[in-house]
């Protein structure tokens, strides 16, 4: 007997475990978000059939999809959306189990390694530096080859900055003051995002 690849309990899950997910009952499908959406083209889904796959028990469709990957948090989706469901955040969230679930897509995908390499920046001196962010960003890529490769390939943009003068050669990374305050803050938001299932880095 063919196993039932649907999950008819998952939009109940969502609703009662992904932030926002409450108000996904609201939707009625009008497809606004979409349509607002300055990257829809470039999702797998758009959230307004994204959001119809997860009534429909669609969980590792939902979750293999690059939707929330894709979402630039320009909040024109919760801005415009006529029934006030706030869908930025359950696309954020839908990604935060999607790495929970172990979905390498998530997981290991071009967005992820971006984020990590922002995070391991701005949390340690409470800026970001173009340098030391491309540098962790290339080598979570693909190691050493994938630095080497992507930072040849990018020189003429690296070249730009730097003739601008937005990105130095030789200058140490700017920090904020007050880094050990900075570094207290980042513990205790790390407890809270823990306490709530959070997806981590």
């Amino acid at each position: 007997m063919a196993q039932n690849k649907y999950d008819l309990g998952f939009a109940r899950f969502v609703r009662d475990n992904v932030d926002g997910g409450d108000r996904m009952n609201m939707c009625m499908q009008c497809g606004v978000c979409s349509g607002s959406c300055p990257l829809g083209d470039q999702m797998a889904h758009g959230p307004r059939k994204l959001f119809m796959m997860v009534r429909a028990g669609m969980k590792d469709e939902v979750l293999k999809s690059n939707s929330w990957q894709s979402c630039v948090s320009c909040y024109n989706c919760v801005v415009r959306c006529p029934r006030q469901v706030p869908v930025k955040y359950i696309l954020q969230g839908l990604g935060a189990l999607a790495i929970r679930e172990g979905y390498s897509e998530a997981s290991n995908s071009d967005n992820s390694a971006f984020g990590k390499a922002f995070w391991a920046t701005a949390s340690k001196s409470g800026r970001t530096d173009e340098r030391a962010v491309t540098v962790r960003y290339f080598y979570g890529l693909g190691g050493i080859g994938s630095l080497f490769s992507k930072g040849m390939a990018n020189m003429s943009i690296a070249m730009g900055l730097i003739k601008a003068k937005r990105m130095p050669i030789f200058a140490m990374p700017d920090k904020v003051k007050g880094t050990a305050d900075l570094k207290a803050i980042m513990v205790k938001a790390q407890e809270i995002q823990a306490r709530h299932g959070g997806a981590g880095e």
